[in-house]
């Protein structure tokens, strides 16, 4: 909003205009005036004597005497309507170039009330008095203006927005959430995303209300659209530090984390491979310590040797795997219930064999008794992520029963895609 002097002399020009022409009833903006609304525009001899030294006056930026000049014109008696409009906008003029806000701002309103502008111009005109309430902290006025422009233009998405900038510094969060939900209700009517201004102002507000709820919905748009190391960091440990979340989804919850590029400690590393042996996925254990090792948090330091020994676990059972694979696939295919089918299926999924891995998860989910259904169904939904298939992985994501499982999978819907490939 800071720039709105600049913003509005550029308005003036093109509404206003810099200079008059000698012959100021035979502009082109008098002549449509008449026109279009058949208004008067007469302006007296003694007073268009004077519009040259004006125009000279302004090209030279002598901004006070042209004040002085206009004073003289103003004290005229019985000053005809077009001729006190004149006056407006040669002051309107003054205001814009000098920073004067409060010549500006009266001056506006003096060319707003006339009868000679377009209405397209009285509502650019009408948002620039707005603009100079707000700057000049005079919120109520510049509340007064927003809403008058909004009456001519509800769907404007930049005034809309600075009202709920001045419900926030007025400290009304209520009204404040009420008038951002009206802007995202545009956004998604016009397919446009939210700025992030818009999503900070939120989730200042459910702060200062101490809404979590609500400042996590918001978290998660702002993942969706603004994602930064910070935003998701915070989400993930939203979710990871719920009272009872389940210690099952604990390496679900590593998983998220690597993907979104917020791993940050040698130990989450260390910890993330661990799990994954335990899960039985060496591969995915392998995965993490590599990546732990290029990021130069693995192998360094008084755990190095410890890093190394975990390191070579990995390998030696990675290699194991790949010896079993053909065994451990044709047990899955025979056992009664389905959860081997998806085990199995899964590690090929890790393995970068996406697309025969979800084959084999979608037969173990045909057969049913699932010994941890919700883990496997999240598994699902993340395998067809890995393909590409974010349809099958949403009406997968759909069926989950558990909070737990639920609010990862919302995150995972929101991972950038560059993340799950």
């Amino acid at each position: 909003m800071k720039k709105s002097s600049f913003l509005l002399a550029a308005m003036l020009a093109a509404v206003i205009g810099t200079g008059f022409a000698p012959a100021f009833t035979s502009t082109a903006f008098a002549q449509q005036a008449a026109e279009e609304k058949k208004l008067d525009t007469t302006v007296r001899p003694e007073f268009m004597k004077a519009i040259p030294e004006l125009q000279k006056l302004l090209e030279e930026k002598k901004y006070a005497e042209t004040e002085e000049k206009l004073k003289t014109l103003d004290a005229m008696d019985k000053k005809l309507p077009y001729e006190i409009f004149m006056l407006h906008r040669f002051r309107a003029i003054i205001g814009s170039s000098t920073g004067n806000s409060e010549l500006l701002v009266n001056s506006l309103v003096g060319l707003i009330e006339s009868p000679y502008l377009k209405p397209e111009e009285r509502l650019r005109m009408t948002n620039g008095v707005a603009v100079e309430y707000f700057n000049a902290k005079q919120y109520d006025k510049a509340m007064v203006w927003t809403q008058r422009y909004l009456q001519s233009d509800p769907k404007d998405i930049t005034v809309q927005s600075m009202v709920a900038r001045i419900h926030y510094l007025k400290a009304d969060y209520p009204a404040t959430i009420k008038k951002l939900d009206e802007i995202l209700a545009l956004n998604k009517e016009s397919k446009v995303k939210p700025s992030e201004e818009t999503l900070k102002l939120y989730t200042s507000c459910y702060q200062h209300q101490k809404d979590m709820a609500g400042y996590a919905r918001i978290l998660e748009m702002m993942a969706e659209y603004y994602p930064t190391r910070e935003i998701w960091s915070d989400l993930i440990y939203r979710i990871q530090s719920k009272p009872g979340f389940s210690d099952r989804l604990r390496l679900d919850m590593y998983r998220l984390l690597i993907s979104n590029g917020t791993m940050d400690d040698g130990a989450q590393y260390v910890e993330m491979a661990e799990l994954a042996l335990l899960a039985a996925l060496p591969s995915e254990a392998k995965q993490v310590l590599e990546a732990g090792y290029s990021a130069g948090l693995l192998g360094t330091g008084k755990d190095a040797a410890k890093h190394k020994q975990l390191r070579d676990r990995v390998n030696k059972q990675v290699a194991d795997e790949l010896k079993s694979q053909e065994a451990d696939e044709t047990a899955a295919r025979n056992a009664k219930g389905g959860t081997g089918l998806v085990n199995t299926g899964y590690s090929y999924v890790i393995r970068g064999q996406a697309e025969k891995g979800v084959q084999l998860m979608e037969l173990g989910m045909s057969k049913g008794s699932l010994k941890y259904e919700d883990e496997a169904r999240l598994h699902m939904g993340m395998a067809y992520l890995k393909t590409g298939n974010r349809d099958k992985a949403k009406e997968v994501f759909a069926t989950l029963k558990g909070a737990d499982a639920a609010d990862l999978a919302r995150l995972w819907l929101l991972t950038r895609p560059a993340a799950q490939n």
